[in-house]
């Protein structure tokens, strides 16, 4: 048997190809959308996609499951757990017409990729339909499963989380049934063989869960005696306490994940290519009109852009930063250097920004801008000055850190809104003054100045935020 994973580092998504060498048979398990990268993973190991499984309906991203089953022709995977509200409704949707070869599987279920075994276990509490599948190579002789793909489920250290179909799909009064439901499955969890290696989907990063851990693979014995959601376990109450509390405001584009993934992915087919423009083509983009997503660092940004232009640095907050600020059918112009567009093209296509008209380099934005284009500026402010105008009362202050950071410490008389929640929440915020714009650092500030100036606002971008503001020995308002 042979085993891979593909690892999404700013979507810390995990996706396993598992093949049998013997029959040069392989699936995929939660694939992301752009698939040409399995396939390549596969021919390298002389292996072929002829399954493709997903553990649930993601809401972090788009899944390829569809994509390969059109390019591939594999037999698809999903579950049949759950409900009607939450299973796949594309199985009938095939390129000119009839159902894909697709199975909806129930708890116990099994089925064989080469001489694999694949069992599956219903796991629900992240969503409804969640399964994760116990993984046994049969090739060599075992008797028993080697490891569990858990997908949203276990995590290293933690547990995915069960709020999401409240917060993110809009489903009021789910998220502790959800929690109680992750109970019942964590103590299916904790009953299982130590020894068996765990291969969840998310990593470090990740929203799906609070407390990810940067390691990428784990045991279901180390994670009894270290999980801290696990150790609850006896204890309903209590757990569902501990999984509730604290989870990060999940970013705008969640719902439109879920809802695409139940209802069919558009085939993307092949990766749509980023067309290099001249000067005088950025020059004549508008801003309000088409979102430029501008990915150099942000002093840069700040001494001259396109104007309406979104700052989104090529950091692993891109994706969560573009899902949450640009709409899904909106035009898409990239500011980057020639090797990066591609990158930032799957980056978008994984969440579903397809209409990417182009992009242009530093240097052709360098070259619009001594010629008088992209002249839009950028003010940012210290914590000094922010205090003296807070002082005349000619600032608003807007907390764009999550509601638990906001609730440890603040300043005095700020509006929270998380940053990936802004544009779902513009009613709220303060008007008639100009808008100082904080996180704990900086960078958080800096996306929501951006799309704040795009949408007219004036606002303005505290450096150093939060902890510049504590370092100076400012009031601190807590509880």
């Amino acid at each position: 048997m042979l085993l891979r994973m593909v690892y999404d580092e700013w979507l810390a998504q995990a996706a396993y190809l598992i093949g049998c060498q013997r029959t040069g048979e392989a699936i995929v398990i939660d694939p992301e959308r752009d698939a040409d990268r399995y396939i390549d993973l596969a021919d390298e190991h002389g292996l072929r996609i002829t399954a493709v499984a997903e553990t649930h309906i993601h809401a972090d991203f788009l899944s390829g499951v569809r994509e390969l089953a059109e390019r591939v022709g594999a037999r698809v995977y999903v579950s049949g757990e759950g409900g009607t509200d939450w299973r796949s409704r594309w199985l009938d949707m095939k390129t000119g017409g009839g159902r894909y070869r697709a199975t909806q599987l129930r708890d116990g279920d099994t089925f064989t990729v080469g001489d694999i075994e694949f069992r599956t276990l219903h796991t629900p509490g992240h969503t409804p339909e969640h399964v994760s599948y116990m993984v046994t190579d049969r090739g060599a002789d075992a008797t028993e499963p080697m490891g569990i793909a858990t997908g949203d489920f276990v995590f290293v250290g933690d547990l995915g989380r069960p709020d999401l179909l409240e917060t993110a799909a809009g489903q009021e009064g789910a998220k502790e049934p959800a929690a109680r439901q992750l109970a019942a499955s964590a103590r299916k969890f904790v009953r299982l063989a130590d020894y068996l290696q765990v291969w969840p989907a998310h990593g470090a990063g990740s929203a799906c869960g609070k407390a990810l851990g940067a390691v990428p693979q784990s045991t279901v014995g180390y994670e009894k005696r270290f999980n801290p959601a696990l150790q609850l376990v006896e204890n309903e109450d209590a757990f569902v306490g501990y999984v509730l509390e604290g989870q990060p405001e999940p970013p705008l584009y969640f719902a439109r994940m879920k809802r695409d993934n139940r209802d069919g992915v558009a085939l993307l087919r092949e990766l749509p290519r980023a067309v290099e423009l001249n000067q005088r083509q950025l020059g004549s983009i508008d801003g309000s009109r088409t979102a430029v997503l501008d990915t150099r660092p942000w002093d840069a940004f700040c001494a001259g852009h396109i104007a309406g232009a979104l700052h989104t640095p090529l950091k692993p907050a891109l994706p969560t930063v573009a899902g949450s600020y640009v709409r899904e059918d909106e035009p898409i112009v990239l500011i980057a250097e020639h090797g990066d567009a591609e990158r930032v093209v799957r980056a978008l296509v994984r969440i579903g920004l397809d209409r990417i008209e182009g992009y242009a380099t530093p240097a052709t934005l360098r070259a619009l801008a001594a010629s008088g284009g992209a002249a839009e500026r950028t003010t940012n402010i210290d914590v000094s000055a922010l205090r003296e105008r807070m002082a005349r009362g000619d600032v608003s202050v807007l907390d764009v850190r999550r509601a638990t950071e906001h609730a440890q410490g603040r300043i005095a008389g700020s509006v929270n809104i998380a940053h990936t929640r802004l544009l779902a929440r513009l009613d709220e915020l303060p008007t008639g003054k100009p808008i100082a714009v904080h996180c704990r650092s900086g960078e958080r500030s800096s996306y929501a100045t951006s799309v704040l100036n795009r949408l007219g606002y004036e606002a303005i971008n505290v450096t150093g935020g939060m902890l510049a503001w504590e370092a100076a020995q400012a009031a601190v308002e807590r509880g």
